[in-house]
Formats: structure tokens, C-alpha cells, sequence
């Protein structure tokens, strides 16, 4: 039967081997701190600001906005039900290429520009790269560098004339520049949503590289993000709105030019008793009377379809409303303890390596044997 191993030996034995490998643990430590140390130096500040909201719909069951059309003659029920839009949906409208657009050339304010400028225009004029962003480019970064001159670069697309659709609806696909990709990509780390479909909250996190810009930027997405989804819930709606807005108009016309052509048939046969100037303002009048029944008519379904648009606007009751961050999200002291201790664990596992390598070898010499 083997011996029994102490486990207090077995610690005093590595507590030992450290001791004796004390050097190499330093020496690892202290080049990751120095490490450490540059890098949280040429490290860039960034902000963080995060604002909570709930948006809130009104319930199909809820009989206010009925009672009030019913008093007008509108029955709502037979109006249009509005399509519900998932929160799960929220965040893939904050990643759309339009909403990143969007936000991208919206003026902000930062430190270097006298006036608020866009995204877009601060990259291009304003920040420039440091000497740290330079030698990481050409040592790091030197494959990528080479690889991108290799390569071929794409041309500018440009659309053709006209579209696909309809002469009232053109439809032409989103074409972004080549300095607009570039932006898109750091766009996916800038803004980012969270919806809590339990809880039916929606979580907004902006990450900016000052701190004004980086407040303006999450109220230019938060207000952007409650238009989308006003958008979303009232198009439906909003569409046969507009719809029963142009035959309102035009039955409105129509009842008004019917009345102006009674009145002039009246006026014309008041002193007049003839059989064809009474078949003739018969004529008028019945014209008259359908197209201000129309005209009433149509009325209503307007009314009823102003009220469902405001019946599917959801109002939003913000919770946690955008503050101006006073501190960076990221921390100096934080990335120089990380890598300092990143650099003790190496050293550590090198002398314990070192330990234990003859002992393996000597074990699998055995188990060749």
C-alpha cells in the first residue's frame, strides 16, 4: 500500500519551490507591471452613461378611448388592432444601419470644437491618433497594416437613377461610404440595449469619450429609440389615417361644391315653378344629401382614426433619466493591477513548471518501461 501524502508537506514543498524561484516571479511581475503601467497610460478614457425607461401602451380592454368615441358616434371596435412589436425586437432596431446613421451625424459637443459637430466629422478633423496609437499600428497592428494595403480596395457604389416601386413610392437599398463602415463597426460597442421583456424595461448603455458627448449621445438615442418605436406601433394606424384623411378631403370637396350648386339652383328657381327646373333642383338636392351623408360618414371614421393612432402611441415614463457621468468607466489602477497580477501568475506557474517537469519526465520514462 502507497504511503500516505501530507497535504501540509505538499504546500510547504511549493511554498518552498516559490522561495527558491523568488527571482523569476519578480522579474515576471515587474515587466508585466511596467507592462501594465504603459498601457494604462495610453489608455483612452471612456464614459459611460446608462438610462432606463418603460414604454406603455394602452390595453385593447381599456374602455376610456371607447366611451369617449362612442359619445361621438365611432365604434372602435371595428377599427384596426395594433400589431404588438416584441421587446425582444428593441434591440435590433438600436443595431439597425439606419438607427446607427442616424446617430452618427447627430451634432454633439466635445472639447476640441467650438460648435457641436457630428461623429463623423470629430473623427475626420478633430482626434487625432497619439504616438502610443502609432506604435501600436505598426507592431501589433503590422499584419493588418500590410494585409489592407495588399488587398484591393472595394470602389464607391453608386446607385443608379430611378428605384424600384412605384412613381408615389420609390424604394433604392442603404449604401454606406467606406468612412461609414468604419464607423459602424465602433458604432456596435458605442450604444447597446437591453429589454427585459419580464419586466418590460428597457436598459440603454451609451459609451462615449467625453463626458457631454457621451450624455448628449444617450438622449439623441433614447429620444431616436422612443421615435422608432412610436413608428412601429402607430404605422399601421397612421396609414389608414392618412387614407381616410385623402377621401375625407375629397368627399368634404365634393359635399361643398354639391351645396354651392343647390344654392345657385334655389336662387334660380325661386321665382320659377317649372317641372324641369323641380326635377332639376330634386337632382341637386338628392346629390347633396348623399354627398353630405358621405360627407358624415366620413367624419367619424376619421375621428375614430385619429383616436386609434393615439390609442397606439405608447408613452414612455423614463426611470432612470440620462446624468452626466463624472468619472471614466474604465480605471488606470484596475488594468495595472490585472496585469501585475497577470504577470505574478506566470512567474509562479514558470517555477512550478520548472518543479514539476523533471518528475514528469522521469514518470513517463517509467511508464515507457
Amino acid at each position: 500500500m502507497p504511503p500516505m501524502v501530507d497535504d501540509g508537506l505538499d504546500m510547504m514543498a511549493l511554498a518552498k519551490q516559490l522561495w527558491e524561484g523568488k527571482k523569476t516571479v519578480i522579474i515576471w511581475t515587474c515587466v508585466f507591471m511596467v507592462l501594465g503601467l504603459v498601457s494604462a497610460l495610453t489608455m483612452k478614457r471612456t464614459y459611460q452613461v446608462t438610462t432606463m425607461m418603460v414604454p406603455q401602451v394602452a390595453s385593447k380592454s381599456s374602455s376610456s378611448l371607447s366611451s369617449l368615441a362612442a359619445l361621438a358616434g365611432v365604434d372602435l371596435t371595428t377599427t384596426s388592432q395594433t400589431a404588438d412589436l416584441s421587446p425582444i425586437v428593441y434591440p435590433q432596431i438600436v443595431s439597425s444601419v439606419p438607427f446607427q446613421l442616424e446617430l452618427m451625424y447627430a451634432p454633439l459637443h466635445y472639447s476640441k470644437a467650438d460648435t457641436a459637430v457630428s461623429m463623423m466629422v470629430y473623427y475626420k478633423e478633430y482626434a487625432k491618433a497619439t504616438f502610443f496609437d502609432n506604435v501600436k499600428k505598426y507592431t501589433i497592428g503590422l499584419p493588418g497594416v500590410i494585409l489592407g494595403k495588399l488587398k484591393k480596395e472595394a470602389p464607391e457604389i453608386v446607385l443608379p437613377a430611378g428605384g424600384v416601386g412605384t412613381e408615389e413610392e420609390v424604394l433604392k437599398p442603404i449604401v454606406v461610404t467606406k468612412d461609414e463602415e468604419k464607423m459602424l463597426k465602433s458604432m456596435g460597442t458605442a450604444v447597446s440595449l437591453l429589454a427585459d421583456k419580464k419586466e418590460g424595461t428597457l436598459t440603454l448603455t451609451v459609451n462615449g469619450i467625453e463626458p457631454i458627448q457621451t450624455a448628449e449621445l444617450a438622449m439623441k438615442a433614447q429620444q431616436l429609440l422612443q421615435d422608432e418605436i412610436t413608428r412601429f406601433r402607430t404605422e399601421k394606424a397612421q396609414n389608414e389615417l392618412n387614407y381616410i384623411q385623402a377621401r375625407y378631403d375629397e368627399v368634404k370637396a365634393e359635399a361643398e361644391a354639391c351645396q354651392v350648386a343647390l344654392a345657385n339652383v334655389i336662387d334660380r328657381t325661386t321665382e320659377t315653378v317649372s317641372k324641369r327646373a323641380r326635377i332639376e333642383s330634386e337632382r341637386i338636392q338628392a346629390k347633396y344629401n348623399l354627398a353630405n351623408s358621405l360627407y358624415t360618414d366620413m367624419a367619424k371614421q376619421l375621428e375614430a382614426a385619429k383616436m386609434q393612432v393615439k390609442k397606439d402611441t405608447p408613452t414612455f415614463t423614463v426611470i432612470q433619466p440620462v446624468k452626466v457621468p463624472m468619472q471614466p468607466s474604465n480605471s488606470r489602477a484596475k488594468k495595472l493591477v490585472i496585469f501585475t497580477f497577470f504577470g505574478f501568475v506566470i512567474g509562479c506557474g514558470i517555477v512550478l513548471g520548472k518543479g514539476y517537469l523533471p518528475k514528469l519526465k522521469e514518470m513517463f520514462a517509467k511508464a515507457e518501461e
